[in-house]
């Protein structure tokens, strides 16, 4: 579950001396150390020169924070099986005889006879499942009238993600990265074992909004503690390859339903192993950046002792000396920037309106197939295999576009690709009910691009607003992401006006989210806007010779 937001780190810097207006072009001189800016440069200095930018042990942690992804698929995904559906027929009562509507039966008449008249029929009240196995629908009876609360469980499954998602970046800033992680790791383990064993309805969905608030916290405190812990062109690739494990939850979880037909036992197997995580406290290190933005500079040298003895790698003479404490970007610049200035311009409102869209369109796509696999036909369990095994190349894909630079075209294309296989299945389902293998190949070309989409759109949303209002903007756009989050329990509900339309739902905002993104600007292999005038700065280096260049955020001239 793809909910969290990516901003890479700022670079920011001074022009070279030559380079100033009224400075001599033959002056060779060392580029002076603005406040800010060369220390944002330096923590980026510090931490990857001293331990390199990716090794073994940025390896070996990224892949293990990766693997919290597998429980938290399994929770967003879990209540697929836990309300899949079941035959049903009313237990009749003495005086009373079925009708065609398992819901409802008719009294019978003094002669023993069926009355078929409005005034004689009743609302049935005990109901017997056909087929084995236990799910919420058959213990709790969410059938007939209370068949909408099983979109009820799933949408505050969902508010509680979208909530968190806000939450679990202030509280991850506040109290570090690791104690986040493995705080809303245990909570989360709690809460599904709860789950397990809720005896009412209602206390199954106040648990369910909990686990989701702390779920969207586990993928969002690994995923920044993930691209923290390496530098350069790698938190790209980290940052994507966070995301492969999400696959293999996809699949196990089919394995491990088709197995226990018991919602409860089900869910006792997808909450305990998360408990394995907790072991991580003696493995994973806070992030050294976090920390030496707040100073602990001790903690910070411990941390890369032991990274650079795992890469053998020496650490760089006096760097005890070179951790200092990190002030913010530019602090009285960011004292004045808020929400408002996401509209403040023309270009800036009409950028932010259009990233709303982008991300209603793309999560409302993503969930709505990957939600609704029992309404989509065809065996839920191989569908659920399916669904898992596209993602693995989409996301695959994703990485070696956002390393070519491509940002623009390829999220434009793969949504409105998306939306365009979504509505071929459309008229598939018309002509005959025989072809559901073409339906399912449809569905899947359809979530294989929204996948691909759901990868690239957080960092074209970092990098398309500046590094002052960078965490507002994609803040921001997480805000129609969490509205089609709660809609998308409900879109099925549409088939009750024609059976085609949540398709055309998704096809339209597929395809209308795909072609806004040409109103966009390209940043693939541009420097990254630092000012609200779109101004990049630019950060300087100085080779061993004393030569001085320019680099800015993506290359160097």
């Amino acid at each position: 579950m793809p909910l969290f937001r990516l901003t890479p780190a700022p670079t920011l810097g001074v022009l070279p001396a030559q380079n100033r207006p009224g400075a001599h072009p033959n002056t060779q001189e060392m580029p002076e150390q603005s406040t800010n800016s060369s220390k944002e440069e330096e923590e980026e200095d510090i931490i990857s020169n001293a331990i390199g930018e990716f090794g073994r042990w940025q390896l070996l942690l990224t892949f293990i924070l990766s693997l919290v992804n597998i429980p938290c698929t399994w929770h967003i995904f879990v209540p697929t099986f836990h309300a899949r559906e079941r035959d049903y027929v009313c237990i009749d009562p003495l005086g009373i005889c079925p009708t065609s509507d398992p819901c409802w039966v008719n009294q019978l008449s003094s002669n023993g006879s069926c009355l078929v008249d409005s005034n004689s029929t009743l609302r049935c009240e005990n109901w017997e499942f056909k087929g084995k196995g236990l799910t919420i629908t058959s213990e709790f009876n969410l059938i007939c009238d209370r068949k909408t609360l099983i979109n009820l469980a799933e949408m505050m499954f969902l508010a509680g993600v979208a909530v968190g998602g806000l939450v679990s970046g202030i509280i991850s800033d506040k109290y570090g990265r690791k104690r986040t992680l493995l705080a809303s790791i245990l909570v989360q383990c709690t809460l599904g074992t709860l789950i397990a064993f809720a005896p009412w309805y209602e206390l199954y969905v106040v648990l369910r909004c909990m686990l989701g608030f702390f779920s969207v916290s586990v993928v969002f405190s690994g995923f920044v503690l993930a691209i923290e812990l390496v530098g350069g062109h790698w938190r790209t690739i980290t940052g994507i390859s966070y995301l492969f494990p999400v696959a293999l939850g996809y699949c196990t979880i089919s394995g491990m339903a088709y197995m226990l037909d018991n919602w409860r036992y089900l869910q006792l197997a997808v909450s305990l192993p998360g408990t394995l995580f907790l072991l991580a406290w003696f493995i994973l290190p806070e992030s050294p950046r976090w920390l030496l933005a707040l100073g602990r500079t001790k903690e910070v040298l411990k941390i890369l002792e032991d990274a650079a003895r795992f890469n053998k790698k020496e650490l760089p003479a006096n760097l005890d000396k070179s951790l200092v404490p990190l002030a913010n970007l530019d602090q009285q610049e960011n004292q004045n920037v808020g929400v408002l200035d996401l509209f403040k311009t023309a270009a800036m409102r009409q950028k932010t309106l259009i990233l709303c869209l982008i991300w209603f369109g793309v999560y409302l796509v993503y969930y709505g197939l990957v939600l609704n696999l029992g309404n989509l036909g065809g065996d839920l369990y191989v569908n659920s295999v399916l669904i898992g095994i596209v993602e693995v190349p989409a996301v695959a894909l994703s990485i070696l576009i956002l390393i070519k630079g491509g940002r623009r075209w390829p999220l434009a294309l793969t949504m409105i690709v998306s939306g365009i296989f979504a509505a071929l299945a459309i008229p598939v389902s018309w002509i005959s009910n025989d072809m559901q293998w073409l339906i399912t190949t449809f569905m899947m070309t359809s979530k294989f691009c929204i996948s691909s989409s759901n990868a690239i759109m957080p960092v074209y949303t970092a990098e398309l607003y500046p590094t002052i209002i960078r965490n507002i903007g994609v803040g921001a756009a997480n805000v129609p992401a969490g509205i089609a989050l709660m809609l998308v329990p409900y879109l099925w509900e549409l088939t009750g006006l024609h059976k085609s339309l949540p398709l055309l739902v998704i096809s339209i905002f597929g395809i209308v989210g795909g072609a806004s993104v040409l109103f966009l600007p390209e940043t693939g292999l541009q420097p990254l806007p630092d000012t609200l005038d779109g101004t990049p700065a630019a950060k300087v280096s100085a080779s061993h010779n004393g030569e001085v260049k320019k680099i800015n955020n993506n290359h160097c001239t």
